[in-house]
């Protein structure tokens, strides 16, 4: 997976520097890199969420658009017949990389669910592990 972040929002060496040297120069950058950390993932899941809501908003307007200018004839049949065929054609073709997408993103919500629950299930088998060994504590 391909990740445009330089830092990643988790509890990594370079976050937790930051952290502490963000609260040493001024507290609330280092507030800021916290926020960062533990609401990361969801911060990129709310710019997705707005970045759909503003493409929806937006290809309707396109659509408009398009309703105005499909019907203009060039007085050329043919032309005519044969752009609106193109037209149509492109617009397949974006209802289709539109449904990839939708699958894309399924997939990778997918993926993360599967990985947070081999790292649960890891979790609770070191713990059952120490608890059987007598490292229980109290």
């Amino acid at each position: 997976m391909n990740q445009s972040a330089m830092i990643r929002p988790d509890w990594t060496p370079a976050t937790i520097a930051l952290m502490v040297l963000g609260f040493v120069v001024f507290w609330p950058l280092g507030l800021a890199v916290l926020a960062y950390i533990l609401f990361g993932e969801r911060l990129k899941d709310f710019k997705r969420s707005a970045n759909e809501r503003a493409d929806g908003f937006f290809s309707g307007c396109r659509k408009a658009s398009r309703r105005y200018n499909r019907y203009d004839a060039t007085g050329n049949v043919a032309f005519d017949d044969w752009r609106k065929a193109e037209l149509d054609r492109i617009e397949e073709e974006r209802r289709k990389l539109d449904r990839m997408r939708d699958e894309f993103d399924s997939y990778m919500r997918e993926l993360r669910r599967a990985k947070d629950q081999e790292e649960f299930d890891r979790f609770m088998r070191e713990r059952n592990g120490r608890s059987d060994n007598g490292f229980s504590g109290a």
